[in-house]
């Protein structure tokens, strides 16, 4: 099965729920909204099969007088939260037939109503599902009536189909891999048990149950996935948090069954986000995606689409008073096979060969209206792109025909105008300046750069008003990008004193900038724990920036426990620059190298006792261990999140090597630099919400 087969997953996995919404108010959570608006054609997908209204996931919501069905899509547990809002709508409503889908297998739900997730029910499914029927059972009683008909199924709606190579996973977008910080947290909550030296030693079981039960409904997912290609894996890992996964995905309770009877072949090669993340906050990606994400404003409730404001296809004058009156548009376009190739271009190729795409659809688009467009060539401008979007204003029937390439050609055109992109050009040249430091100077000398940017940006109160001064989140982007490549730097022992008196001052300078703060952007809410200023005090300020610098210190760890790929850096000599060497391209030059070599970092995880076995033949006989080019299906699952720079590398690494294999990226969330720090500092990260 090719990658563009399994990738039409998301859309099949709805199919289920789309044979129920008839005369049904259908209520979907965040997660599963997206998988919709991405996968399934969105509300008018629902709508379409037969609902007669599609809701928020929320207790303020219930059914109209006139809707006795209803159709509930989550992504979490049916427990806690999640079932005490399914209790509010029910209650204030007059439904006669309720039908709960929840993302989460049956099996996990038993297994979470033990003591701990790891003691999970194998084979449970086949004695029934108690769980499900007790479920059916409180839904009857909210409903008033234990005639009244109630189903609980399962169905894995969690992909969200972004193109042909490329599935993201909404429900799972916090997921991140373990830092070195989480051991403290881990050993307070198992005091009499063994103590884990470093992060490659924890195990699921010693995790919170929270996060033991969003990395088995992920590595469920993805069962769900090779179940529907009818494909057997050989799993690999790179990275602690990966090994965790493949060993939860080799663990399924259906798994063992599908490998049985399974016709095809797949690679799944699990990656770690924390071992580069160099990459994933650096700005020197020259791609379109990437911008559009990091300064237009996100659509409410999505973890990856933005709002592209469309006033320019109105006669409305663009006032601030009028914002909100025109609907959105957005990135995702399923309607127009036009608009969605447009959409795979500008996520994978270079910004100015991205742009230009954009005009040339849009040109093509007015010439099929028979609209007058002046052609003109050169450089793309913003100016250029919005001129032609608006000869299309007021012939409502041309809007129609090309609504897909008129939101995406205003995104692009309200990102190239946006005032954030000479911040974006600012941290660009700060991180070119660090790389070039890193070779030729101590920890303490690339940190002591930053000190000016913190102070200019302190003395400005304005610091958020667009000028050269870069804001406190931007400023936590850098110092990700230092701490990232902190073991590369020329680092003596004696340094580390230096290290701890420039941290002094970093964090001294950077809580004078907290405490001159106008808002507190939703990052520096996480961070603080604090929703306003008022609460924000300077020893508050104080502890939260010392709590950040512990965690920053363990990111330059994060590739120790690596015996080959522990560089992501090239010195520069009196020749050649310093420069970034990829971590996920260093993986994928190993996999593709025509000479198979063993690379003792990307670990064969799903023999078992069969690997052993051949283990202990290889003394007396050659035995050729599994390698991940070995089948015609590569899914690689990128822990922890995915930049589109990222995607277009992979495409050119397997085009470089002319592999036969097709490469499928799943992934956790599609990076923007910004959600990092959000990713990293995050206080919830270890107990996220999965509904209990």
């Amino acid at each position: 099965m090719s990658s563009e087969s399994l990738a039409s997953f998301p859309g099949h996995a709805w199919e289920k729920v789309l044979g129920k919404v008839k005369k049904a108010v259908v209520f979907v959570d965040d997660p599963c909204s997206e998988s919709l608006h991405w996968s399934a054609g969105g509300a008018a997908g629902l709508l379409e099969a037969g609902a007669r209204n599609v809701k928020c996931f929320s207790s303020f919501e219930s059914g109209a007088e006139d809707e006795p069905k209803a159709v509930f899509v989550v992504s979490t547990l049916l427990k806690g939260r999640t079932a005490n809002v399914i209790k509010d709508i029910v209650s204030l409503s007059r439904f006669q037939y309720c039908v709960v889908f929840t993302a989460v297998p049956h099996y996990l739900h038993l297994a979470s109503a033990s003591a701990s997730a790891s003691a999970s029910a194998t084979g449970a499914e086949s004695e029934g599902s108690p769980v499900f029927e007790r479920f059916e059972e409180k839904l009857c009683e909210w409903m008033g009536d234990m005639n009244y008909t109630a189903e609980v199924a399962y169905a894995p709606v969690v992909f969200a189909r972004l193109s042909p190579q490329l599935m993201l996973a909404p429900a799972f977008a916090d997921l991140f891999p373990l830092l070195e910080r989480d051991l403290e947290s881990v050993k307070e909550k198992r005091p009499e048990k063994r103590r884990f030296p470093s992060v490659a030693d924890v195990d699921v079981a010693a995790l919170p149950v929270q996060l033991q039960v969003r990395m088995k409904a992920f590595a469920s997912a993805l069962d769900a996935l090779l179940e529907f290609s009818n494909s057997r894996e050989e799993s690999f890992a790179v990275g602690p948090m990966s090994r965790l996964l493949a060993a939860e995905l080799a663990s399924q309770p259906q798994a063992k069954n599908r490998r049985k009877s399974a016709h095809n072949k797949a690679s799944v090669v699990f990656i770690d986000r924390t071992l580069d993340l160099t990459g994933a906050v650096g700005h020197h990606g020259d791609n379109l995606v990437e911008k559009i994400l990091s300064v237009l404003p996100p659509l409410p409730g999505h973890v990856t689409d933005v709002q592209v404001d469309m006033w320019e296809l109105t006669h409305l004058r663009h006032k601030s008073e009028v914002q909100g009156v025109v609907a959105p548009g957005c990135l995702a376009q399923n309607q127009s096979a036009t608009a969605r190739l447009l959409w795979e271009t500008m996520l994978v190729a270079k910004q100015k060969e991205a742009v230009m795409e954009v005009r040339r659809q849009l040109v093509e688009a007015a010439s099929k209206e028979n609209l007058p467009i002046k052609m003109s060539m050169g450089r793309v401008t913003a100016e250029q792109l919005s001129s032609y979007v608006q000869l299309f204003r007021g012939s409502w029937g041309a809007v129609e025909n090309h609504c897909g390439v008129l939101q995406l050609g205003l995104a692009t055109a309200h990102t190239l105008r946006h005032p954030a992109l000479t911040r974006w050009d600012a941290c660009l040249a700060f991180e070119r300046l660090l790389l070039q430091a890193l070779g030729d100077s101590g920890l303490p000398d690339v940190l002591r750069q930053l000190l000016p940017l913190i102070k200019s940006s302190s003395s400005d109160p304005g610091v958020d008003s667009g000028s050269g001064d870069l804001s406190v989140d931007e400023l936590l982007v850098l110092l990700v990008y230092v701490y990232s490549l902190a073991q590369e730097t020329k680092s003596s022992l004696q340094d580390e004193e230096q290290v701890e008196k420039v941290e002094g001052e970093l964090i001294g300078a950077l809580t004078l900038l907290l405490s001159r703060q106008t808002t507190l952007s939703p990052l520096l809410q996480d961070i603080t724990g604090v929703s306003s200023l008022e609460e924000l005090t300077m020893e508050r300020a104080h502890t939260a920036l010392e709590r950040v610098f512990e965690t920053l210190r363990g990111l330059g760890r994060a590739r120790d426990h690596l015996k080959q790929l522990r560089s992501v850096y090239s010195a520069g000599d009196g020749v050649h620059q310093a420069t970034y060497r990829p971590f996920l391209k260093q993986v994928l030059e190993e996999i593709f190298n025509p000479n198979r070599p063993e690379c003792p970092d990307i670990e064969h995880t799903s023999g078992g006792l069969t690997d052993l076995l051949k283990t202990g033949f290889s003394m007396f006989m050659k035995v050729n261990r599994p390698h991940p080019s070995d089948n015609p299906l590569l899914v690689l699952v990128l822990v922890g999140g995915v930049t589109p720079s990222e995607l277009r590398l992979i495409r050119e690494v397997v085009s470089s090597h002319k592999a036969g294999t097709q490469v499928l990226v799943v992934s956790t969330r599609l990076l923007r630099p910004a959600d990092v720090p959000h990713l990293l500092f995050n206080t919830n990260r270890l107990s996220p919400d999965v509904g209990v």
